[in-house]
């Protein structure tokens, strides 16, 4: 009985052994927001680490040219706006003097009825000319909100027709020079190799106290752990389930394969 004890000891420490390919944190395909032809391509930066660089730019031409008048419409409209509302201050002054003299006078019996009418038909006149200046400044005003607007979305247009890049692997291009693209269209694949991490499909039984166990990469022990487990099982391999480890980008090449003992 005893020998049989000591035979199973060592069948309490087994522990599968996985093989998992290091990748990159994340991969995803970046797609166009907007619709244009593509003038450049950097085919150059394909299978690189990419930071701060454009790699896809499409034609941005009109969009600039537009971008330019619309500046120059604002500062005209702000110039109007500005001689509409020294107007407006000019006229309101003409409208209290004759708004004054209409009131004075209609209050004297010595007035005649035409003077009386006179006075009123200038105040109403006074009136009416600051009335619809005034409206032309709140049109003036209405015009530069839209205006900024448009610009604010020209800006945003030739934004998106530029793909730059900031500390990312570029994986494929899947454009080229003179191609048309429409929104939504595949521009390139990138992944974001700052960190990897280890993809392995866990059995239930693995999973049990999995945040006591320690994690063995190519036989070295680690402070590592599974920070992912999916609840559902795989597709694909129906008894086990989905589990990462996240671990620093590797020195040298991603891809490469990774013994990984769960303990």
């Amino acid at each position: 009985m005893k020998w049989l004890i000591v035979l199973s000891l060592p069948l309490l420490l087994w522990s599968k052994v996985h093989y998992a390919k290091v990748e990159p944190y994340t991969s995803v395909i970046l797609k166009s927001a907007v619709s244009g032809l593509v003038l450049e391509v950097d085919l150059d930066a394909e299978g690189t680490l990419v930071d701060s660089k454009r790699v896809i730019h499409l034609d941005d031409t009109l969009d600039k040219m537009n971008l330019k008048n619309s500046k120059e419409n604002i500062d005209l409209l702000k110039k109007m706006l500005k001689i509409n509302q020294n107007i407006a201050t000019s006229l309101n002054g003409t409208l209290v003097r004759q708004e004054g003299y209409y009131r004075r006078i209609s209050k004297l019996s010595t007035a005649s009825k035409t003077q009386k009418d006179n006075a009123y038909s200038s105040f109403i006149s006074a009136k009416t000319q600051y009335l619809n200046t005034r409206e032309k400044i709140i049109n003036l005003q209405k015009q530069i909100i839209d205006m900024h607007y448009k610009v604010a979305q020209l800006k945003d247009s030739i934004s998106k027709k530029s793909l730059q890049l900031n500390n990312k692997y570029l994986y494929k291009l899947m454009v080229k020079e003179g191609d048309f693209v429409a929104p939504g269209s595949a521009l390139a694949k990138v992944d974001d190799a700052s960190r990897a991490k280890l993809v392995l499909f866990l059995e239930p039984d693995e999973l049990k106290k999995i945040e006591q166990k320690i994690i063995y990469l190519n036989g070295e022990k680690t402070e590592y752990k599974v920070n992912k487990i999916w609840k559902i099982a795989d597709e694909k391999f129906i008894s086990s389930y989905r589990a990462e480890i996240y671990i620093p980008a590797p020195k040298g090449s991603f891809s490469q394969l990774m013994k990984v003992e769960i303990k």
